[in-house]
């Protein structure tokens, strides 16, 4: 699957509107099934999720000047910090299954505050400068993160792949023939069809329970008042410890989070050959990745991040027109309102996403080493052998071992194998003489405006 770009597609509209909508839908359903997970680990509500996924999104856009093909969905970095905060209850057999409504705004308060720390770091770029924060912020640290990312990652996959292994590769085929083999849209749309094709075999197959889109309103608010920050706020026996603790336990996270969204936009940059670092600017996709992130938690909806989901099908559409991005983002919107199609889309086979998400995530490490190899990252260094070695075991040993815990002023913290790989590399750069990277205005020789 190359990722040349000499047929690229920059302004969508060349392709004329009808082929842009089903491009918006394609990413849409890319980033649903991991969006609506989030919430389903934690108790929050999945129309809540859609709308703020979508309205995030689009202040994100506002902010970087309209520039960045990045979509903004649920993040899984601080899934640690809303169970240790708002752990879900216990059902009538004993599973953990039920949504912990009591204490999930204040783990969304900790949210809101963790998305203003990223306020703080784009100030920082704006009084350095992007050149001095970036020295940081190499190609051997970026690299291997955004490698790390879709391996991490990975073991989402093949557990939902295990689900129904014939579904899983129905996904996966339709996605790989149709970018090899297909012509026109085909090759355009492969995870939209890979979907479709999956979801459809697992619906004549009786593998999909559609009692609950049966089940459902057609119609519905996306969130309750109760459930957002106004609501806690307006309570009579509001906890300001409660408060405390949350942030603290929180915001701590972001540390990782705001490194990842480093990583994520230098994907999105290296796979769209243009410096979204530089233009719009790191301290424009910082502020609007936190403010999103601050925003759904204020209506009590997940932090968002830029999603390496959409990532990668930039990468296999090959279609890098902002545009498409926000149609996905006004058809989320659009259907948060609708419990009925929240419940269709949670009503698709784990399979589908998995098979989907395989391909997805192997295009995400795929991204990190062509960021890399494009850099001319010298592995004859051992300086640089060493900071790569230490971030990809660190990032993949931890996530498969358990997180690194620790206590901050009497609160437990958990960080995840990815936060704990980035911080480590990010560190190592620092310290470790020999450094030689200078951040260049063109991201590389290839790279062109619009």
């Amino acid at each position: 699957m190359s990722l040349n770009t000499s047929n690229a597609v920059y302004d969508a509209r060349t392709l004329g509107t009808p082929r842009m909508l089903v491009l918006g839908i394609q990413h849409m359903f890319a980033m649903f099934g991991a969006t609506v997970l989030v919430p389903a680990l934690t108790g929050l509500s999945v129309s809540s999720t859609l709308l703020f996924a979508g309205l995030g999104t689009l202040l994100f856009h506002l902010l970087t000047k309209w520039k960045v093909p990045a979509f903004l969905g649920s993040s899984f970095a601080f899934i640690g910090g809303y169970a240790a905060i708002a752990p879900m209850l216990p059902d009538a057999n004993g599973n953990a299954s039920v949504p912990n409504t009591e204490m999930l705004p204040y783990a969304c308060f900790g949210v809101v505050c963790a998305g203003l720390l990223y306020v703080v770091l784009a100030g920082l770029f704006v009084s350095f400068g992007t050149k001095r924060v970036m020295r940081y912020f190499p190609p051997i640290v970026t690299g291997p993160v955004i490698i790390s990312i879709g391996l991490t990652l990975s073991k989402t996959a093949i557990d939902s792949c295990r689900a129904n292994w014939g579904i899983a590769l129905v996904a996966i085929a339709v996605v790989v023939g149709c970018n090899i083999w297909g012509r026109g849209m085909i090759k355009i749309i492969p995870i939209l069809l890979g979907v479709i094709a999956s979801y459809l075999v697992a619906a004549l197959t009786n593998n999909v329970d559609f009692s609950g889109v049966i089940a459902a309103d057609w119609l519905g608010f996306p969130f309750r008042l109760e459930d957002t920050m106004f609501g806690l706020f307006s309570r009579p026996d509001l906890d300001k410890g409660m408060l405390l603790t949350s942030a603290v336990t929180i915001m701590p996270l972001a540390l990782a989070t705001m490194v990842e969204h480093i990583g994520g936009i230098c994907a999105i940059s290296s796979t769209c050959k243009r410096n979204y670092l530089q233009d719009p600017g790191l301290h424009r996709t910082l502020l609007g990745d936190g403010l999103a992130t601050s925003l759904a938690a204020l209506f009590g909806a997940p932090a968002n991040t830029t999603y390496g989901e959409n990532t990668g099908v930039l990468a296999l559409s090959r279609v890098y027109d902002p545009r498409v991005i926000r149609i996905a983002a006004c058809l989320a919107i659009l259907l948060s309102f609708s419990p009925k199609f929240a419940a269709l889309v949670s009503a698709m086979p784990t399979a589908t996403m998995g098979g989907v998400s395989m391909v997805l995530y192997g295009m995400i490490s795929a991204v990190g080493v062509r960021n890399i190899v494009e850099n001319q990252v010298d592995f004859t260094n051992s300086r640089n052998v060493i900071i790569a070695a230490i971030i990809m075991v660190l990032a993949i040993g931890v996530n498969y071992s358990g997180s690194v815990v620790f206590s901050l002023g009497g609160v437990e913290v958990s960080l995840s194998g990815l936060a704990v790989a980035a911080i480590a590399g990010i560190l190592l750069n620092a310290v470790l003489p020999g450094k030689d990277y200078e951040f260049r205005a063109d991201l590389d020789d290839g790279a062109t405006e619009e």
